[in-house]
This record gives structure tokens, C-alpha cells and sequence, in this order.
């Protein structure tokens, strides 16, 4: 193993974290039982609220950042798994309380890690991340809702997903259309159109239209929906979904309020679930993982991603805050 190596640590700064690029030894990792080498991460919103200091993410400090990671076992004190096994690791804490997936090595506890299916390479499995993995829960969620006390038909409705053109809305967009659904893009960006058109959109909707307080109940879309921006526009998109339909919540981009009534859900039934990535049990995680690998061909997974290095951190952090990143950003740890 390298003497040293690069990794982007989160320190306190007048009050807040702050991202600095900095060189590691094996003696600055956490003395757990599975030592991965690191291939690839990735940029999440997340990794950006805690880069630039713009929320409270890292509950201590100093702490290597990054809340995901593929790469190879080179050593284990755990029978679960052996040198060369290939590994992801979303969430569990990573960049919030344990340190995460931004440097080319890490120690981490075995019940963290899941086998990378085949059908991906390191670099692909991050083009995903916790972005992608999110999306997948979402779906699932939904179809698990339909098959329960709900609607979810293909083809019935429109499904809705907002921050289409992000992370999270990229990856459902694929998924949806995959599965048979008509999905409607939210976006404020017309230039994403014939990109979010490739991955399997059918219709759009300004994000601006979402985002204006209306009634508590409105004239019935949805089918159903994926929503990663919270606030207003959770509540609109609740307020129009049709009787038996559910809204899939991820994120809070737009805040974490949420102006809105009981009514779409005692007078139609409408669904509103949590979708919690961070603490996922494994085999909810394999299941998304599952159908990844199933219904997300390489080609599309392929439109939604690019690879930039680490050193480049700092300011995609800043970029993916002010919205100006399409799809997702793996990131490169030896660079």
C-alpha cells in the first residue's frame, strides 16, 4: 500500500466544515475490520451542503468526506469478506459521523459493505451512487405501495419526477420509463429537455409551476411521483396526485417544510413515503441494487455521468449547490 495518499478531509471553520485536499497515511484511517482500496466516489448534494459549509452534514471533525464508494477488500479481520472482493458502500453514516469514501483507502465495518453486482464497473457503480440508489428505493417503494394499499399501474397516469435533470431524478427518470411508466420532467432548465427525452421522459413541466402555494387539493395528474426538492413543491405535487397514488420523498433542495394539508390523504388516499438511503436494510439495498443492474442499461447510465478528479471537489461543490450540475459526478481519488 501507498505510504501516502490523497483524500479531501472536512475540518471546522468559523463554525462550520470546510473541504481541504490533503495527504493521508494508513494511521489516519479507523481502526475497522475491512480495509477497501478505493476506485471511484461520487458528488452528492450532500457532499456539497458539507464541502462548502452550507449545512450542518459532518457531526464531528476532522472527517474524510464522501458518503459513497466502490472499490477492492485488500484486507479483512472479517469472514464476510476476503481480499479482492469487490464492494460498494452508500450511506451508514459515511461523511457524517464516519469517515467516508474521498481518499484512495478506508476502513470500514463489514455490515457497511454490499458485493458490487457484476454487470458494473467501479466508475459505473459511482455514475450511480447513493443518487441513483436512492432512485431505485423510490421505485420500488412505489410498486410496493401499488401492490399494497394504493395505485401505481403503468401507463395509467403520468408519473411525476422533480429535479429531473439532477442525480436522484436522472436515474428515476430511466427507471420509471424502464418500467412501462409515463414520466413527466420537472425542471427549470429547457436545455435539459432532449437530455431528460434520451433517458425516457415524455412529457415536462416547469419546475416554477410546482413551486407556487396553491389549494390543498388540484385537479388529479399524478399517478404518482419522485420528489427530491421538498417544500412547495412536495406539497403541489400531493395536492395533485390521483386518488390511490403516492409521492416518493428523497430530498430537500427547495427546504425542509412542508406547507400542506391532510386532505389529499384522507380524501383520496394519497401516499406520501419516506425514502431513508442512509440506514437502508441490506436487503432492501440489494433489491435496488437488483433492479440497477436489471433495468438500467449502460448506455443510458452512460448519459447521466462524467468522471472529474478530486482536486476538482471544492468547486463542484459550489456547482451542485447552485444547480448547475446535470446527472452525476463520479469522482476519480487518485487524481
Amino acid at each position: 500500500m501507498a505510504e501516502d495518499f490523497p483524500a479531501l478531509v472536512l475540518e471546522e471553520k468559523d463554525g462550520r466544515s470546510a473541504g481541504r485536499l490533503a495527504r493521508l497515511t494508513m494511521d489516519d484511517l479507523p481502526d475497522l475490520d475491512v480495509t477497501v482500496e478505493i476506485a471511484f466516489s461520487t458528488l452528492n448534494y450532500k457532499d456539497g451542503l458539507a464541502i462548502a459549509g452550507r449545512g450542518k452534514i459532518a457531526r464531528r471533525m476532522p472527517l474524510i468526506g464522501g458518503v459513497d464508494l466502490a472499490g477492492t477488500v485488500v484486507a479483512s479481520r472479517s469472514p464476510a469478506f476476503t481480499p479482492g472482493d469487490r464492494v460498494v458502500v452508500n450511506g451508514f453514516g459515511l461523511s457524517e459521523t464516519e469517515h467516508g469514501g474521498y481518499a484512495r483507502f478506508q476502513r470500514l465495518k463489514p455490515e457497511w459493505l454490499m458485493r458490487l453486482p457484476d454487470v458494473f464497473s467501479f466508475e459505473q457503480a459511482m455514475g450511480i451512487g447513493t443518487a441513483g440508489y436512492t432512485a431505485a428505493l423510490a421505485v420500488d417503494a412505489l410498486e410496493a405501495w401499488g401492490a399494497g394499499w394504493g395505485r401505481f399501474v403503468p401507463g395509467e397516469r403520468e408519473v411525476l419526477v422533480t429535479g429531473a435533470a439532477g442525480g436522484v431524478g436522472s436515474i428515476a427518470v430511466a427507471l420509471l420509463a424502464r418500467a412501462g411508466h409515463r414520466v413527466t420532467a420537472a425542471t427549470g432548465r429547457p436545455q435539459t429537455h432532449d437530455y431528460l427525452q434520451s433517458l425516457g421522459a415524455t412529457g415536462f413541466i416547469d419546475r416554477a409551476a410546482l413551486a407556487e402555494k396553491g389549494p390543498p387539493l388540484q385537479k388529479e395528474r399524478w399517478a404518482g411521483g419522485i420528489d427530491s426538492v421538498g417544500s412547495t413543491t412536495l406539497a403541489t405535487a400531493l395536492a395533485q396526485t390521483a386518488r390511490g397514488g403516492a409521492i416518493a420523498a428523497c430530498g430537500l433542495a427547495g427546504g425542509a417544510d412542508l406547507p400542506a394539508t391532510v386532505m389529499p390523504h384522507i380524501l383520496r388516499g394519497v401516499g406520501l413515503i419516506g425514502i431513508d438511503s442512509v440506514m437502508a436494510e441490506m436487503p432492501r439495498r440489494e433489491a435496488a441494487w437488483a433492479r440497477l443492474a436489471r433495468d438500467l442499461p449502460s448506455d443510458l447510465l452512460a448519459r447521466t455521468m462524467r468522471v472529474e478528479p478530486m482536486s476538482a471537489l471544492p468547486r463542484l461543490a459550489e456547482e451542485i449547490l447552485a444547480g448547475h450540475i446535470r446527472g452525476r459526478v463520479v469522482i476519480d481519488v487518485s487524481r
